[in-house]
């Protein structure tokens, strides 16, 4: 709010203050006037003598009218300042809704304006608190029932190879399932340790030169076993042998690992999954496509959200740590570029967009 010169304080106070002379001097001359014609013989008949009380009674009632008209005109003044002493016992009782009329461009407007914004603020602070008071609470709730479901099943299985005859074979079988928990477990606590670092700014990029499609053939090779075991083709596709940008290797390889992950988890069913790198101007565009069943749109909305998994997708078997998609988008993020997801009968695809240079 810009504070005009004619519409200040000071020039209304100077204002007031002349008009206040000049409506007592006029009020002075009409009472003069008046009283001349009433009295006129009386004057007439007055020596000099009474001349100077005259003047006294009229400089008192001079001063008398002057401060009567000056706190009329600025009346409106107190007023506005009990608005905002009110406004400030409002803030300060927890009703940050309320708010300060603006009438006028004054110092007093400005300082409403100002108090207006203060009570905003606050209302964002609390509401920040409130919002990350229910994150908090629903973190420790998410991290407490993935740990206790795949530790239960650990703590199961092993009791029961402990404390029973079992055939070898069953006991070897116990011992693979509580062995896959524990991995589970594992990878639970990593993806939690991970977030929790990337949540605070803990994690810091150590940004170099980077061949995208030498890394994205390294992790094909290294997610091989995984197509294997779960009888899944996959395809990469360049049309650049080589595709350069500025970032942090290991951290891009954290996320599309997370991505490739997800898609293997959660496209079993489509028996193929498809890796697509595509190098523009500005930048370079990986796709990562699976063929298994679609994600509705109101799940597309919220897929990145940390501990958040699809229903169907809720098993022990694909259900991960909720927190894969969560990582690869921070980490996305921090080189500045962007990641969604779209669903359909053409399949599933997370697309990445990255700069040449974050």
């Amino acid at each position: 709010m810009k504070n005009n010169i004619f519409k200040s304080f000071r020039f209304e106070i100077v204002l007031y203050s002349i008009l206040s002379l000049l409506y007592m001097l006029l009020t002075i001359a009409m009472l003069h006037i008046g009283i001349y014609i009433v009295l006129r013989k009386s004057f007439q008949e007055l020596s000099g003598a009474p001349a100077a009380i005259i003047s006294m009674i009229t400089i008192a009632a001079g001063i008398v009218l002057f401060i009567t008209y000056f706190l009329m005109l600025t009346k409106k003044f107190i007023t506005y300042i009990k608005e905002m002493i009110d406004g400030i016992n409002q803030i300060s009782q927890g009703n940050f809704n309320n708010r300060i009329e603006i009438n006028n461009e004054d110092e007093f407007a400005l300082l409403a304006d100002k108090l207006n914004q203060m009570a905003d603020d606050i209302k964002e602070i609390m509401e920040n608190e409130r919002r990350s008071e229910y994150a908090k609470n629903e973190l420790i709730t998410s991290v407490a029932h993935d740990l206790r479901t795949p530790l239960t099943s650990i703590i199961g299985y092993l009791d029961l190879v402990s404390s029973k005859e079992l055939p070898l074979d069953t006991q070897r079988k116990y011992i693979d399932i509580a062995y896959n928990k524990s991995k589970r477990l594992e990878k639970l606590i990593e993806d939690l340790f991970t977030y929790t670092k990337f949540n605070f700014g803990e994690v810091k990029a150590n940004y170099t030169e980077v061949d995208m499609v030498k890394l994205i053939n390294q992790l094909v090779d290294e997610f091989y076993p995984s197509f294997a075991e779960c009888n899944l083709e996959y395809e990469f596709r360049s049309l650049t042998p080589t595709a350069v940008i500025k970032a942090d290797g290991n951290l891009l390889a954290r996320a599309l690992a997370n991505l490739i992950s997800n898609a293997i988890k959660y496209g079993r069913d489509g028996k193929n999954i498809l890796i697509e790198l595509n190098k523009g101007t500005n930048g370079v565009v990986i796709k990562v496509t699976n063929f298994g069943d679609i994600i509705p749109i109101e799940d597309l909305e919220r897929i990145f959200q940390r501990f958040y998994r699809v229903e169907s997708s809720r098993s022990s078997e694909t259900g991960g740590s909720g927190l894969g998609l969560a990582i690869a988008q921070s980490i996305i993020e921090m080189h500045g570029g962007s990641i969604f997801a779209q669903s359909d009968d053409a399949g599933t695809v997370f697309t990445v967009q990255l700069k040449n240079e974050p």
